[in-house]
C-alpha cells in the first residue's frame, strides 16, 4: 500500500468516526466537493467550508483536541492534494465509491460533493455559466443534469438515465478540465497544451468494462478502476 492509499484510508476512518447523525461527507463526497471548490471562479476560505464536511449540523463533536487537529489535518491535506494536481495538469481523477454487492462505480456522491460546493458561491457559478462558451455551458448544465438524476428530479427517460449512468464516470473528468479552462484561466498559461490551440484532453481512461490495461484479464471496473 502506497502512501496516498494508507492516506486515504486514515482519511475514511476519520470521517467515518464522526457522529454518523449529521451525515458528514465521505471520502467521495469531500473529493468532489474540494474539486468544486478548487474550481470556482472565486476563492473560498476553509472558514466558509470546513464545517459542511461534519454534516448537516455542521458540529463535528470532536472527543478531543488530538482527534480535531488530526481530522481537520487529514481534510486540508486532501484539499492541497487535489489543489497540487489541478495546478499541475488542470486534471482530475475522482475517487468513486463502489458498490460492494454488484461492483458498480457510483459517480453520485462524488457530483453531489462538487455540486454543493458550487452552492456555496451560486451568483459566481452564474457569472461563469453567462460569460462561459458553448462548450463550458453545456458541461456545468451536464453536471447539474447529473446531480437532478441523483436526487430524483430529473426528466430523462429510464433509457437514457441508464445510458448516462454508464457513461458518466469517465466523463467526469473531462467535464471538470473544461470547466477549469473558463473558472480558472489563470492556470492554463502554465500547462502545456497537447496540441496547440486544441484544448486540454488526457489519455482516454479505458471503459468501465473494457479489459484491464494492466494485463490482469479482468473488467478495468473490477481491477483498476476501483481507485
Amino acid at each position: 500500500m502506497d502512501q496516498d492509499d494508507e492516506r486515504l484510508d486514515r482519511l475514511d476512518e476519520l470521517l467515518q468516526a464522526l457522529p454518523v447523525e449529521n451525515e458528514p461527507m465521505t471520502v467521495s463526497e469531500l473529493d468532489g466537493f474540494v474539486t468544486g471548490l478548487l474550481a470556482c471562479p472565486e476563492m473560498i476560505p476553509p472558514s466558509d467550508w470546513l464545517s459542511q464536511v461534519w454534516g448537516v449540523t455542521g458540529d463535528a463533536q470532536f472527543p478531543d483536541l488530538a482527534t480535531a487537529q488530526e481530522t481537520i489535518g487529514a481534510v486540508m491535506a486532501h484539499y492541497n492534494d487535489v489543489a497540487a494536481r489541478i495546478t499541475q495538469s488542470l486534471w482530475v481523477e475522482p475517487i468513486y465509491e463502489i458498490d460492494t454487492n454488484s461492483d458498480e462505480t457510483l459517480w453520485e456522491p462524488w457530483v453531489d460533493g462538487f455540486t454543493r460546493a458550487m452552492a456555496l458561491r451560486p451568483k459566481a457559478w452564474e457569472a461563469l455559466l453567462e460569460r462561459a462558451d458553448d462548450e463550458t455551458r453545456e458541461t456545468m448544465i451536464f453536471i447539474m443534469a447529473l446531480q437532478d438524476i441523483y436526487i430524483g428530479n430529473s426528466k430523462f427517460s429510464d433509457e437514457e438515465i441508464d445510458q448516462i449512468d454508464e457513461e458518466a464516470p469517465d466523463l467526469i473528468p473531462n467535464c471538470v478540465a473544461t470547466i477549469l479552462h473558463q473558472s480558472r484561466p489563470e492556470l492554463v498559461g502554465a500547462i502545456p497544451a497537447n496540441l496547440p490551440g486544441q484544448p486540454f484532453k488526457s489519455a482516454p481512461r479505458p471503459g468501465r468494462n473494457d479489459p484491464c490495461p494492466c494485463g490482469s484479464g479482468r473488467k478495468y471496473k473490477q481491477c483498476c478502476g476501483k481507485n
